[in-house]
C-alpha cells in the first residue's frame, strides 16, 4: 500500500476507533458481501427513437443545424429593445 494511502487509512481507522487491520477486514468483508453486478450491454440499445434519421450519413448536416440554432439563439439574446 502506498505510504499516503496507508497514512489516510490509519487516520480513518483511528477516527472510527479501530485498528488498521480491523478497518481493512471490514472493507474486504463489505466488498465481498456485495453481489457481483453483471452488466448487460444490450440494455443501452433502443433507449430512444431516432425519428428514422441516419446519423452515420447525415451527421455533418445535423451538427451544422445544431450549431446554427445555437448561434441564432445567441444573437437573439444579445438583441436590445429600446
Amino acid at each position: 500500500m502506498e505510504t499516503e494511502l496507508q497514512r489516510r487509512a490509519r487516520q480513518r481507522a483511528g477516527q472510527v476507533g479501530i485498528s488498521l487491520a480491523e478497518y481493512v477486514r471490514r472493507l474486504v468483508a463489505r466488498d465481498l458481501a456485495r453481489p457481483e453486478m453483471k452488466i448487460d450491454v444490450t440494455s443501452i440499445f433502443d433507449l430512444g427513437a431516432s425519428g428514422r434519421s441516419n446519423i452515420a450519413v447525415n451527421k455533418d448536416s445535423m451538427i451544422g443545424e445544431a450549431f446554427g440554432s445555437v448561434r441564432g439563439r445567441a444573437r437573439r439574446k444579445r438583441t436590445f429593445v429600446q
